[in-house]
């Protein structure tokens, strides 16, 4: 069954205080209509164009009042130098940097493929960095993509620290935000509801005859959409009339292990009937727990996944799980690329491709 997000998840009150609490919007920065110029924040901030380039390139050449007077301007200012030394002034490279929380994993393996392949086709080269879902270091990465004077940036979830938000805002550049939606995304967004998600499968186990339920999930603190998905589905199972379900937030590095050892303390409850992963090799760890422990799936307790990895519908029993549109997102954030290359606007600034909830023998 093909889910479309019926309430959109956003981050409206954190964005509306950048919006218009501080006057800030995704527009030009100095008077020429582009970003502001290494000339412009050395006038602003009373020292030489030489001085603003020591600052960058020799910060021992410089003393530390100057250097932080010329720094805090150009934060203000949404300044960030040029690395391509000799280039035209506001030159773009034909790059494209894209921020994604994890390369540990195959879940962002096709979305990147898919876009890499199709902005090569249009002469552009993909830079792939990765923050570990660690949003400050998204932030460090978001100021040195910048400096690269990319064509555009592309960045995963809908969660930013402040300043990032302020330099997505800035940015003399297209801004994609993907893998979930909101309803003001900076510039563009492309994905689907991560809520919906955790909305439909605690739909699914309830009228599947289940009623002691569990969530497992992997960096919740940190992870902002699978956290929303653990929400969406205690909050689903609650308001169906059902007890608050279980969860357990495993550490950042778990994988099949983790899976499985939660499966265990859950097991040894003796009540819990079905157990909800925040990703398919967690729920692996979890069927193979099942077996060494002589517990039926689904009889005993069902069990979903989330991702359809490759190896889902090949597990004993196959895995029911949420497949996503990990290609579809890479191929419409390349199409919307293109036409804001080529007309400076795309068509739809939010794109909802939806989900699919694939019912195997597990539950």
């Amino acid at each position: 069954m093909i889910w479309k997000s019926l309430t959109v998840t956003s981050v409206f009150n954190y964005r509306f205080g950048l919006n218009h609490g501080f006057g800030m919007s995704k527009s030009a920065n100095s008077a020429s209509g582009g970003r502001i110029t290494m000339d412009e924040l050395a006038a602003l901030a009373g020292v030489s164009p030489a001085t603003v380039s020591r600052v960058y390139s020799a910060p021992d050449r410089v003393s530390e009042a100057t250097r932080s007077a010329v720094l805090s301007v150009a934060e203000r200012h949404g300044f960030h130098p040029n690395r391509l030394a000799g280039s035209l002034r506001n030159s773009k490279t034909r790059i494209v940097g894209i921020i994604v929380p994890s390369l540990t994993t195959s879940f962002f393996a096709q979305t990147l493929q898919s876009l890499s392949r199709a902005l090569e086709a249009m002469d552009y080269r993909l830079m792939v960095c990765s923050h570990d879902y660690d949003l400050d270091r998204e932030e460090q990465l978001l100021q040195t993509l910048l400096e690269w004077s990319p064509s555009a940036i592309v960045t995963t979830g809908t969660a930013h620290t402040r300043r990032s938000l302020r330099l997505m805002l800035d940015a003399p550049c297209p801004i994609v935000e993907m893998w979930d939606l909101a309803d003001n995304p900076v510039d563009t967004i492309v994905g689907f509801s991560n809520r919906e998600v955790g909305v439909a499968v605690a739909h699914h186990l309830w009228r599947s005859g289940r009623r002691n339920l569990a969530f497992v999930g992997r960096s919740l603190e940190r992870d902002q959409r699978g956290a929303a998905r653990c929400s969406a589905f205690v909050d689903t199972i609650e308001q169906l009339g059902g007890q608050r379900p279980q969860v357990i937030a495993l550490p950042d590095q778990s994988t099949s292990s983790g899976g499985a050892e939660a499966f265990a303390r859950l097991a040894i409850r003796g009540d819990i009937d079905a157990v909800a992963f925040s990703n398919d090799i967690l729920a692996l760890g979890g069927l193979a727990e099942a077996q060494r422990l002589g517990i039926s799936v689904p009889q005993d307790i069902a069990v979903v996944g989330y991702g359809d990895l490759e190896f889902a519908p090949s597990l004993n029993p196959a895995l029911t799980t949420v497949r996503l549109p990990q290609k579809q997102i890479g191929e419409q954030v390349a199409a919307i690329l293109a036409q804001r290359f080529a007309n400076g606007s795309s068509e739809n600034n939010k794109i909802d491709l939806g989900f699919e909830l694939v019912i195997r023998a597990s539950g």
